[in-house]
């Protein structure tokens, strides 16, 4: 499985076959396993771990929002303070799957700089 599979895929960042989260996104959206079934890999691996996902999320929020807002603004004729509101409404069912995709890119991103073995 590549990489961009297994971030898709939600799974382990060294073995990509253990499931990440316990549970489907509509279930429990960030119930997480505390390590990989398959290798043993723990997922937090301090406290604030998770702190580099906020990042990633962000990165990850501003493209469709500015999509959004570039929609409402330019092609619907929004006025652009109601744009910029109507982005922020069209945006909110999509954070829970940004939070856990932010987190899976985070847990690739740290593994590829500093493995744990």
């Amino acid at each position: 499985m590549s990489r961009l599979q297994g971030i898709l895929h939600e799974r382990c960042p060294r073995c990509r076959e253990g499931a990440i989260f316990r549970c489907p996104l509509w279930r429990g959206w960030l119930a997480m396993n505390e390590r990989c079934p398959v290798c043993n890999l723990k997922f937090e691996r301090e406290p604030g771990y998770f702190l580099g996902a906020m990042y990633v999320s962000y990165a990850l929020a501003i493209p469709p929002f500015l999509l959004l807002v570039t929609a409402f603004w330019l092609l619907a004729h929004w006025r652009y303070e109601l744009a910029l509101l109507g982005a922020f409404v069209a945006y909110l069912p999509l954070v829970p799957m940004a939070a856990r995709l932010s987190r899976v890119v985070w847990m690739y991103i740290d593994q590829t700089f500093d493995p744990e073995r």
